[in-house]
């Protein structure tokens, strides 16, 4: 009986001890969708880079939707990076030899966030991509980033290809009050 009551009012202890620790902070993820065009090219093996229109983040009123604002932010992570070949439609990723992502936003150095090397040639059409573990806190917090693709085909693509970048973000945050 005293060894029961022992391990109860230590679970107790454990149980607010850690209710604490996280009390006053949230998790939450942040989604962006972009579509990107490759251009038919003639070359082969030679890197290209296809730059994307600034991505408006909104994260003001998602912060505020999450009871939090940029100042509180702690930390954010970029989580999932999926691409979508959109068309044409009897197309699919095996013309990509590899892929890499780059993050950038005014006064900020750009960042390699995400990448493919080698693309496997069995892909299809959705290529989900390898990710960094950098903070992009500074990026994402900013009122826009845009994404820079590096592409290095292995065939020539003899028509214009779409595809759509998905990307999730992590964030960690302190409350507001």
């Amino acid at each position: 009986m005293k060894f029961k009551s022992l391990l109860l009012i230590l679970v107790v202890i454990i149980t607010s001890s850690c209710s604490k620790q996280f009390e006053g902070l949230t998790n939450f993820t942040i989604e962006y969708t972009q579509e990107v065009k490759v251009e038919s090219n003639g070359g082969v093996n030679l890197p290209f880079n296809i730059g994307t229109p600034p991505v408006q983040t909104n994260t003001t009123s998602k912060f505020e939707n999450e009871n939090t604002a940029k100042n509180l932010i702690e930390e954010i992570y970029i989580e999932e990076v999926k691409i979508t070949l959109t068309a044409p439609d009897n197309s699919d990723f095996s013309f990509l030899e590899n892929i890499t992502i780059y993050i950038n936003a005014d006064g900020k150095d750009e960042k390699k966030i995400a990448w493919k090397n080698p693309v496997p040639s069995n892909t299809g059409v959705v290529l989900t991509l390898d990710i960094s573990n950098v903070d992009l806190q500074e990026y994402i917090v900013q009122d826009e980033f845009s994404l820079r693709i590096n592409v290095t085909t292995d065939e020539i693509i003899t028509s214009d290809h779409y595809f759509e970048i998905y990307t999730r973000f992590y964030v960690n945050a302190k409350l507001l009050n």
